[in-house]
């Protein structure tokens, strides 16, 4: 019987002017971008930690601290290879990822199949097993004022 694991991500950034907005390595054009320390792709930050906790690797803060300067702007897609990169070493391969985006705005359908690509890229799966969602919350909470953007994500993976 193979080894399977399950995990989950979730993550959340605040909404601000004067940074771009980059969702699954898609710069999407819009008046504001997410703040973090790296380019606060908060789509592929919940990806990185359900696949860091399916194999029991911590979570994305332990690997790159947001004190580190040198992760300060960096693509969180390159971020997304060095944890692939872990999953080889441990003996892990992906199955498939399901992400759900939390945004009231903007409308993000369009850019869903760039998104997609990029994922089953850098995690070396077919874009079948890639799946990404998005929904408002109907002007509820801070996603729903605007306030930012958060994403859940779920994995599994498969002992090599």
């Amino acid at each position: 019987m193979a080894e399977l694991r399950i995990g989950h991500g979730y993550d959340v950034h605040r909404l601000t002017a004067g940074r771009r907005l980059i969702l699954g390595g898609v710069d999407i054009p819009w008046e504001e971008g997410l703040l973090g320390h790296s380019d606060a792709d908060v789509l592929t930050h919940a990806v990185m930690d359900a696949l860091l906790g399916a194999a029991g690797l911590g979570d994305i803060g332990k690997l790159f601290p947001d004190n580190d300067p040198a992760f300060a702007g960096i693509s969180s897609l390159v971020l997304l290879d060095r944890v692939c990169g872990r999953l080889r070493e441990e003996g892990w391969q992906v199955c498939n990822v399901d992400v759900t985006i939390v945004a009231q705005r903007p409308k993000l359908a369009g850019h869903i199949p760039q998104m997609r690509q990029n994922l089953a890229l850098h995690l070396g799966v077919p874009q079948e097993r890639v799946n990404v969602k998005a929904t408002t919350e109907e002007g509820l909470g801070f996603t729903g004022t605007g306030q930012g953007m958060a994403a859940h994500a779920v994995t599994l993976l498969e002992r090599v």
